[in-house]
């Protein structure tokens, strides 16, 4: 199963302010990731090419990095995950835009696991990270308000993560 899907966030700022943001990923000063709510993103080397890590049961490598412009990191498990998640800044008039793009092919038990489990997941985690973004600017903290069926699905792992 092809999947595309795309989050992004009008930032009121220049792109270089953005990029800023998007260079700390995986450190230890992180501006962009929501680590507060969500497994951490880590990296064995920062955002250099050829760095691998990921966030919870997510494993990819860096694939390309554009300092200030560009991100994507390639999928290396689950192995039913075949693609790639990247973010990228773009100027826009009176500001940027930061954009979050996930495109992958899915492949046996993530055909269900995907639309079921991760991509609920993944869409809050993300919607998490544009807000941080925004408040990092100085664009204002509009609270994220996950669903049920988020809020549901936190509750389960956290069951099974403790045993």
């Amino acid at each position: 199963m092809a999947v595309l899907n795309v989050h992004e966030r009008r930032l009121p700022v220049p792109p270089s302010v953005v990029g800023a943001l998007l260079d700390t990923l995986a450190s230890e000063d992180d501006r962009l990731w929501p680590d507060e709510s969500w497994p951490a993103m880590r990296l064995d080397r920062g955002l250099a090419p050829g760095a691998a890590g990921g966030h919870g049961p997510i494993r990819y490598e860096v694939a390309h990095h554009v300092p200030g412009q560009w991100v994507r990191f390639a999928f290396t498990a689950p192995a039913s995950f075949e693609g790639f998640h990247e973010f990228t800044v773009r100027g826009d008039t009176g500001g940027s835009v930061l954009r979050h793009t996930l495109a992958m092919r899915t492949h046996a038990m993530a055909r269900v696991s995907w639309p079921l489990l991760f991509r609920p997941l993944h869409d809050a985690l993300i919607e998490d990270s544009l807000a941080k973004a925004l408040a990092e600017v100085g664009g204002g903290a509009a609270p994220v308000r996950w669903t049920p069926l988020v809020r549901g699905l936190r509750r389960l792992l956290a069951r099974f993560a403790s045993g």
